[in-house]
Order: C-alpha cells, then sequence, then structure tokens
C-alpha cells in the first residue's frame, strides 16, 4: 500500500507538479507574530509580521526552494471586504523589477515535521489606508521569475486584519498604544515596582509588546549602552525618536539586549526595595530549551517618574540549569 501511494505521488508531481502530489498533506498555515493594534504605514511604519509554517503530513520529503529574499518564493494576497485587492507595496514592485541573481536554499520538509518564518506584510501591499481585510499567503516550489508562468503554490489560512487611522504621539513622541484585549488606549498607573516587573513579564509571556514596553523608560534602556548613549547625546530630538522606535524593533527581533526580551516559561518575584525615587526588584526565571530549564536571576533598577515606577536599567546572573 506504501509503495502504490508512493508510486501514486511521483506520477502526480511529474504530471501536475509538487503543489498537487501534496495536496492536503502539505499544509501552510499563518497567524500574526505580534498580538497588537496595528495602524496604517503613516502611523509609524510599524511591520505587521506574520508567522509562515509549513507542515508536512505526507508519508514523504517535501522539498521546495526559499529565496534569500523571500519576496522571490512567498505572495501575500490581502483584500478588502468588498474583495478588492489591495496594491502591491512599492518595495515588492521594485525588488522584483530589478535584474540581479536570486540566491536560495532548497528546504527539506520531513514527515510530520514543520518549517516556519516570519515575514512583514508591508513589504508585499500597500497598507496605507485603514479599514478591515482578509490576508491569504501563497509559498511557491519554485522561484517566482519575471516574464515566466509562475508554478502551482500552496496556499494558506486566511487572517483578518484591522488597521487603524494614524496614531496620536504620547509623552515621548512615540504613537500610543492600544491593548489588543479590549481595544482600548494603554495608559500607565502608579503600580509599585514589583507590580511593574510583574506586568511586564506577563505581557512578554503572552507576546503583549505593546505591554511589555509600557513601563519601560525607553532613553535610559538605550543609553545603558555606551555607544547608543554617545549617539544618543549627538542626536536632535527628531532622532532620539527614531532611536527609540529603531531600539523597540531590535529588542522585538533580538538584536538589542537580547536578555530582557528572553520569553520566561516561568518567574517569581524574590526581593523589592525601594524609597521615594529609586527602587530595585529582584526576580528568578526559568528558561525551557528543548529537555533543559535554564533559571536566571534578573534584578530590575526602576525610577519614578511623575509618579509612576519605569523600568531604567537591569542586570543578569546565570544560576545554572535543571
Amino acid at each position: 500500500m506504501k509503495k502504490t501511494l508512493f508510486s501514486l505521488l511521483i506520477v502526480l508531481a511529474v504530471l501536475y507538479g509538487p503543489a498537487a502530489a501534496f495536496a492536503g498533506e502539505v499544509e501552510m498555515s499563518i497567524r500574526f507574530y505580534d498580538k497588537k493594534v496595528y495602524h496604517v504605514s503613516g502611523a509609524s511604519g510599524e511591520p505587521v509580521y506574520v508567522e509562515v509554517r509549513i507542515t508536512n503530513s505526507s508519508p514523504v520529503t517535501y522539498r521546495f526552494k526559499l529565496a534569500d529574499d523571500r519576496l522571490f518564493s512567498v505572495d501575500f494576497d490581502v483584500r478588502s471586504l468588498s474583495n478588492q485587492s489591495l496594491p502591491p507595496a512599492d518595495y515588492l514592485l521594485r525588488r522584483r523589477s530589478e535584474s540581479r541573481s536570486v540566491f536560495f536554499r532548497e528546504i527539506a520538509v520531513e514527515p510530520q515535521e514543520s518549517f516556519a518564518f516570519v515575514e512583514d506584510i508591508r513589504n508585499y501591499a500597500d497598507l496605507r489606508e485603514a479599514g478591515s481585510f482578509i490576508v491569504q499567503a501563497r509559498i511557491f516550489p519554485e522561484l517566482l521569475r519575471a516574464g515566466s508562468a509562475p508554478p502551482a503554490p500552496l496556499e494558506s489560512n486566511r487572517l483578518n486584519l484591522n488597521l487603524r487611522p494614524p496614531a496620536l504621539p504620547d509623552a515621548e513622541g512615540l504613537p500610543f498604544e492600544f491593548d489588543v484585549e479590549t481595544n482600548a488606549v494603554l495608559a500607565r498607573e502608579k503600580l509599585p515596582p514589583d507590580e511593574v516587573i510583574r506586568y511586564m513579564l506577563s505581557a512578554r509571556q503572552k507576546s503583549q509588546w505593546e505591554k511589555f514596553f509600557l513601563y519601560m523608560d525607553l532613553p535610559s534602556m538605550i543609553t545603558r549602552d555606551a555607544v547608543r548613549n554617545r549617539s544618543w547625546i549627538n542626536e536632535s530630538e527628531e532622532g532620539r525618536l527614531r532611536m527609540m522606535a529603531r531600539y523597540r524593533d531590535d529588542l522585538k527581533a533580538s538584536v538589542a539586549d537580547g536578555d530582557i526580551g528572553l520569553i520566561p516559561n516561568e518567574f517569581r518575584i524574590e526581593n523589592t526595595s525601594y524609597n521615594g525615587e529609586n527602587g530595585t526588584v529582584v526576580a528568578t526565571e526559568w528558561f525551557r530549551e528543548g529537555r533543559v530549564t535554564e533559571r536566571r536571576r534578573y534584578t530590575y533598577r526602576l525610577r519614578k517618574i511623575d509618579d509612576i515606577w519605569l523600568i531604567q536599567d537591569y542586570t543578569v546572573e546565570r544560576l545554572g540549569t535543571e
């Protein structure tokens, strides 16, 4: 029976292409990588990250080519509720029209395994107007090349994307953040230092970046680093706003201050001390990697500004594995 099924897959691959041979057994799914409220491009240009996942439920290995510049392997169809397609992004048109070599690697997804990566929908569709949209992704087993018919793709599920109008800036010059669960504007409350850290860590566990950053003093976090501090001193007010926005993006991508951006499986507040303006919170956090759990001690330093406790610095001590 297995030999017959395998032979049938080979015949289908020859006659109709790779996508047909694995139809129904190799699935493509997408989900929003960040749980947040999104705004049109004019607000902050924030990425709309989507995780693309290929799952192989077939009895044989599924192979496809994935370009280093994924615009040549992936496409996103974004439509309004009236079924009107959004225009492609300028970035997409420019990159696909360039005459250059396209480098790629062959991905092999073994039976009962998955392969995933993250893409920004703004690179594919022109998201300049507020509204509700339907998003579907396609991945092509062969590269997309100008002048040739695209190969049969795998198609994903559909996501509902809601884009709000541009947000008004907060006191730091950054757009107000919204609670993804209530759609209300997030506002800082007069929490004690230990509750600020508990709020931040709980938000990170749920991938709620808007809450994660709420009690973070971004200028102080940025200037912890000597190189960034020199740049900060020499920047104009507008340049500092750009540095704060870039720092948030870098922290999300684990490019900057990776320790504070890790997702703890568990955490426990061990000690809290504070006076009129300065506070310290010590927390033990557990991080699971495969069969091993690493334990770390974080010491967070906070400062009271306008009656609000904000995180300004932190240190990490590794306590070993369990």
